[in-house]
């Protein structure tokens, strides 16, 4: 389908009337948060504010984003499916930021929310094969079909809540994220994933205000459960369509950075002895923080990393094999400066004070 001017204005609508709906609720939302004792309270060391701040804030975020998409999006089974798992996700993270939940309750939940969206037609059925030198283009899953989906829509919803530990970051890289995925929708020709993710992207811009340091209000897990789960979803509905060798890289790139610190942060903790869902001060935005950059600057260098890999998502959408094993090699050389810097701070023995210690927020 041909991304004509009806499309374009439909897209542009979306985001609007998202980031209207989210600008306007997000004080109201603060009020009521306030009002029901939903605060972050400062203490421990690895929170970056002083002074008690209302959470739920990704309450204004659903409310853009849900209402922008019954307005201008087509309700199908699946988005029907992915709409039903938002009210799960959310309810979950309102309840958790308000009496904090057990994780095993919260991760039980977050699990039927993605059986949900299974049993509506979210699912990850054909894979493009990462074994660039085999005669197959793609796998068929089959009967690990549910099971990889499930722990695909799981793992990325946590992993937007892990990197919610600075101001302003995870709601900016969801945006970047939902935007790259965007492009992608329009490059494959899925009008109505791209409308949605615009309307995830609309909903996001609208709260980001509030949030940008020195933040007024934070999505607590109510925001940053709904960005991951929206992005794991519609992900599978517009990403994994790629049968093309290299493709299977396009939804890593497109949610690169809450996914790649999840998986690092998950095997430090391994290494270390660890049950991986201890909480550390060993996230990319600490050891950017323990380099010296304040945190304005450390979430701008996220935000520019993100959009690298979104562009990169992008070019191997619409580039050759040649380039996308150029640019994954170019990647893969910038996974091990990083690990450098990994290194470096370690023996340098920075103190990372807090490490250990449970954090309510997701910044864990």
């Amino acid at each position: 389908m041909p991304i004509d001017t009806e499309l374009i204005i439909r897209i542009l609508t979306a985001i609007a009337a998202a980031f209207a709906i989210s600008f306007a609720a997000t004080p109201i939302v603060k009020a009521f948060a306030q009002r029901v004792g939903a605060m972050d309270m400062p203490g421990d060391e690895r929170r970056v504010h002083d002074h008690p701040i209302p959470r739920m804030g990704g309450l204004a975020i659903f409310l853009g984003f849900i209402l922008s998409v019954l307005l201008f999006v087509p309700i199908d089974r699946q988005i029907q499916g992915i709409l039903l798992g938002c009210v799960i996700i959310v309810a979950t993270g309102a309840v958790d930021d308000f009496i904090s939940l057990n994780a095993w309750t919260k991760l039980s939940l977050q699990i039927v929310a993605a059986v949900v969206a299974v049993l509506h037609g979210v699912e990850i059925d054909v894979l493009a094969n990462p074994v660039v030198w085999s005669g197959k283009d793609y796998l068929i899953l089959n009967g690990w079909s549910v099971p990889i989906t499930i722990l695909w829509i799981v793992g990325i919803t946590n992993s937007v809540n892990l990197i919610d530990g600075l101001d302003g970051l995870a709601v900016g890289v969801s945006t970047i994220s939902s935007i790259t995925m965007l492009v992608i929708a329009l490059l494959v020709s899925d009008s109505s994933i791209a409308v949605a993710l615009a309307a995830l992207a609309g909903a996001c811009a609208g709260f980001m205000p509030y949030n940008l340091n020195p933040a007024k209000i934070f999505m607590g897990d109510t925001g940053a459960l709904l960005l991951g789960y929206v992005l794991a979803t519609m992900s599978i509905l517009g990403l994994f369509k790629f049968y093309a060798v290299i493709s299977f890289a396009v939804p890593l790139l497109a949610i690169a950075i809450p996914l790649f610190d999840t998986v690092f942060s998950f095997c430090r903790r391994l290494l270390k002895g660890q049950s991986p869902m201890h909480s550390d001060r060993g996230h990319f935005h600490h050891r950017l923080i323990d380099m010296g950059l304040s945190q304005k600057q450390a979430v701008a260098v996220l935000y520019a990393i993100s959009a690298i890999l979104g562009f990169a998502a992008v070019l191997i959408t619409t580039s050759g094999e040649s380039k996308a094993l150029i640019l994954i090699l170019g990647l893969g050389v910038c996974a091990l400066l990083w690990a450098f810097v990994y290194g470096k701070l370690h023996r340098k023995g920075l103190k990372r004070p807090g490490d250990g210690q449970g954090d309510k927020d997701g910044k864990n």
